[in-house]
């Protein structure tokens, strides 16, 4: 794969809780900072006031623990409506740099796969909220389920419970797994895996590499 065709860029970081996900956005922010390209962060649910307002429903909220899969699918990607149209589709278009933390390959894989809704259902809505929009390139962090149970058990919570997508049970987390591991074999163009049982380190230094390598004269002249 050669240079995007957008003019801006767009990374997208995928994987199960406990994968490791807002470590590497933050070191893959902090490097690229220094280059003069605009970098914009985003998260879904989120990234708008909106969006914000979704987010405590889906996650917080004591009504969403009665919330059917269908409703979740449908509010996740409004959520994403609002995001791609008011911050990512602007930033791309200006030449900013986007790195997402979630963006469509989630619903395809939480409500898809471990919900078990409707493929062709899932990917009909996710088209129509990302307004043709996908990342450039999509990381997913891959990590064994026992492991990442134990890391988000490990997290300090800062006094708040695990939010509603963190409390699903093993068989929930196992299917959403399978589901990421089947993305990557189906799009291997778009869509990188990566070891997210190594370290920091090394899993920053796998997400560089492949970002070097595909788009190889992106940087040129960045001082990256």
């Amino acid at each position: 794969m050669s240079e995007p065709a957008k003019r801006g860029l767009f990374v997208s970081f995928e994987g199960p809780e406990g994968c490791g996900k807002t470590t590497q956005i933050q070191l893959l922010h902090k490097r690229l900072t220094s280059a003069t390209r605009r970098v914009i962060l985003t998260r879904e649910p989120g990234g708008t006031a909106i969006g914000s307002e979704i987010r405590q429903l889906l996650q917080f909220s004591p009504a969403g623990y009665s919330m059917k899969p269908e409703t979740e699918l449908l509010l996740f990607t409004a959520s994403r409506a609002q995001l791609v149209r008011e911050v990512i589709a602007p930033a791309l278009d200006s030449g900013a740099i986007v790195i997402a933390d979630r963006f469509l390959d989630s619903t395809t894989v939480y409500q898809g796969v471990a919900r078990r809704i409707d493929s062709g259902v899932v990917t009909l809505i996710n088209g129509f909220a990302a307004g043709g929009r996908l990342p450039d390139i999509t990381f997913v962090l891959d990590i064994d389920v026992a492991l990442s149970e134990e890391r988000v058990r490990s997290r300090p919570q800062a006094g708040n419970a695990p939010d509603r997508m963190e409390q699903q049970p093993r068989e929930f987390y196992e299917n959403v797994r399978a589901g990421y591991l089947k993305l990557v074999a189906s799009e291997p163009g778009r869509v990188r895996l990566v070891d997210a049982s190594a370290s920091a380190a090394e899993v920053e230094g796998q997400i560089w590499t492949h970002l070097r390598k595909t788009f190889h004269g992106f940087f040129d002249g960045s001082g990256i």
